[in-house]
């Protein structure tokens, strides 16, 4: 399965840049992630349980970041094994360009493969629920972020100011 989008960001590139990287941001933003753990400057150990049509997997999965030219974007890739269900693997290659001070635009372009019993559950239900969870992690992330710069309470509400590395209080 393959995707590619990209999404405006109501944040200023650097402060994207961080949430990104934060593990805590990440496992907040991701539906069903209940464990994210850094384990070095480029990989991440976590627990996400998913549901893909009648079946509810726990993955356990390794996730390595390369290609890193912060705050411009890398490559994030991961291996999950579900038991039974079987397992996932892919990578996605994530780039930002700031769209304005208070607002960056994200690029990606994703690639996975599953394989064992979820498989079976075939390509159509496999990809529509992959993009619902896409659609799920984007809108936590805005929601993390703060409000969209043009808001009635603006950016210094969110708390994005430089004076605080462009992160928000809540990050």
């Amino acid at each position: 399965m393959q995707m590619e989008d990209e999404q405006r960001l109501p944040a200023a590139q650097d402060a994207v840049w961080a949430a990104l990287n934060d593990p805590e941001v990440l496992r907040r933003a991701l539906p069903g992630c209940a464990e994210l753990v850094r384990t070095g400057e480029d990989g991440f150990d976590a627990v996400v349980e998913i549901k893909i049509g009648p079946m509810k997997v726990r993955f356990k999965a390794k996730v390595a970041l390369s290609e890193i030219e912060a705050p411009s974007g890398y490559v994030i890739s991961g291996e999950g094994v579900g038991g039974v269900a079987g397992f996932a693997q892919g990578s996605a290659r994530i780039g930002l360009q700031p769209v304005s001070a208070g607002e960056t635009l994200m690029r990606y372009q994703a690639e996975m493969n599953i394989g064992g019993k979820i498989a079976q559950l075939g390509a159509r239900l496999i990809d529509s629920t992959a993009r619902k969870y896409t659609e799920q992690f984007f809108a936590n992330f805005r929601s993390i972020l703060g409000p969209a710069p043009d808001a009635a309470s603006g950016a210094a509400a969110a708390g994005i100011s430089e004076g605080q590395g462009g992160r928000s209080p809540d990050l």
